[in-house]
């Protein structure tokens, strides 16, 4: 299957200084690829984890002097919006790309994804066991994360995270800039079809 399209300078973006000269290169170069990725992954990822999911590619509005350091498209459950919800995330950064679950501190219900998350930590290490799970909550943006072990104290753990007032969490699985370059559909969805145990569990469907 074709690589995602992506180029070497789609990540060396990332690089350029200036908030308004950044972000002029996002949307004349990454911008419209996600737009499109974010179409033609959607029924995708609705087939093949058999749920609802509706793409929303990153604006980056609220933001007038920080250049962003990553763009992502997310798939929520929603066509309004995403980021009351927990939801899925292509991104793309200086590091490469990432598929990722992601909570933001401002999403409805953490509380009780929290209560959730406790409850199927067991489950949820098992379903984990063997992948290469890594957590992006603090990372740098200019390698990837280290891995983590996908044990139950990892997931009692980010309940802990839900429950801070401010509080979310960023989990999931990179490749890096060599690797992005031949990376291909087929793979990107199966990464997300290995977050789907925890997806669920956000969703209150697990």
């Amino acid at each position: 299957m074709a690589s995602l399209g992506f180029k070497p300078y789609d990540f060396e973006i990332f690089s350029v200084e200036g908030f308004n000269e950044r972000m002029a290169q996002i949307y004349e170069h990454v911008r419209p690829k996600l737009l499109k990725l974010g179409d033609d992954l959607a029924p995708e990822l609705a087939r093949k984890l058999h749920m609802e999911f509706f793409p929303h590619v990153a604006k980056h509005a609220r933001r007038t002097v920080n250049p962003p350091p990553e763009t992502w498209a997310a798939f929520g459950p929603s066509p309004r919006g995403y980021k009351r919800y927990g939801y899925l995330a292509f991104c793309i950064s200086k590091a490469g790309l990432h598929a990722r679950a992601v909570v933001k501190s401002e999403a409805d219900g953490r509380t009780a994804m929290a209560e959730r998350l406790n409850r199927k930590a067991a489950d949820l290490s098992r379903a984990f066991r063997g992948t290469g799970l890594s957590r992006y909550e603090n990372w740098d943006f200019m390698r990837l994360p280290e891995g983590v072990a996908p044990g139950r104290e990892l997931f009692e753990g980010l309940a802990d995270r839900l429950r801070k007032k401010t509080g979310g969490i960023d989990v999931g699985f990179g490749w890096n800039v060599r690797d992005s370059l031949r990376l291909d559909r087929a793979e990107l969805l199966d990464a997300f079809r290995e977050l789907e145990p925890l997806y669920r569990v956000l969703r209150a469907e697990g």
